[in-house]
C-alpha cells in the first residue's frame, strides 16, 4: 500500500499564491488522510484524501477541531 504524500501545495484561494499544506497525524486507518497548511496572507487552507463521508466532515469542521473516530 502506498503512504499518502507528506505535504501538497496548492494556490490560496484568497490571494492565489502557493499554500503548502501537510499531512496531520490521524489514526492508523486509511479511510482518510487530511492535510492542513496556512498561507502567507493568513488564509487556513485544508484538504484530504480518503473515504467521501470522512473527507466531507473533515472538511465540514468550521474550527478544525476535527477528528477520526470508528
Amino acid at each position: 500500500m502506498l503512504k499518502p504524500a507528506r505535504t501538497l501545495t496548492f494556490k490560496c484561494e484568497k490571494c492565489a499564491k502557493s499554500v503548502k499544506v501537510f499531512l496531520q497525524k490521524v489514526s492508523a486507518c486509511s479511510h482518510i488522510q487530511p492535510y492542513q497548511g496556512l498561507c502567507a496572507c493568513g488564509e487556513l487552507k485544508r484538504h484530504a484524501t480518503g473515504s467521501k463521508e470522512a473527507v466531507a466532515s473533515y472538511l465540514a469542521s468550521a474550527d478544525g477541531q476535527w477528528s477520526h473516530h470508528h
